[in-house]
């Protein structure tokens, strides 16, 4: 029988489970489709959040199973189709945000700003 596992793609909640991994290949993503998803500054700021180590554990456990469904290579919607692509992906991260929004402090969304910046728009010349 042939498992998720043995193909090479782990189910978001295994993902979830390996924060270093999911920080790896959350920027490799990320840096790939940055330009183009709408919610980016809100996956971000979920990152952020996720990754901070005043965030409860429950709450950093929503969040990377939200960014852990971002990062998996097939979902319920391909990323690669054009304009549906990320919907699922926007669907998931809004429910994971709505579930914990209080703690999703403006610290994290002034990290997320700055580093979309950083990462779309490209250095000036001086």
């Amino acid at each position: 029988m042939v498992s998720e596992q043995t193909i090479g793609f782990e189910p978001a909640d295994t993902l979830a489970k390996d924060p270093e991994s999911v920080r790896k290949r959350f920027w490799a993503k990320f840096k790939r489709v940055a330009a183009t998803l709408p919610f980016a500054e809100d996956l971000l700021s979920a990152y952020y959040c996720a990754f901070d180590r005043r965030t409860p554990r429950h709450v950093q456990a929503a969040l990377l199973g939200a960014i852990a469904y971002f990062i998996l290579p097939f979902d319920f919607i391909p990323d690669m189709l054009p304009v549906l692509g990320f919907t699922d992906d926007a669907a998931v991260l809004a429910t994971a945000i709505r579930l914990v929004a209080a703690h999703i402090t403006p610290e994290h969304h002034e990290a997320a700003r700055a580093a979309l910046k950083r990462i779309v728009e490209p250095p000036t010349a001086t």
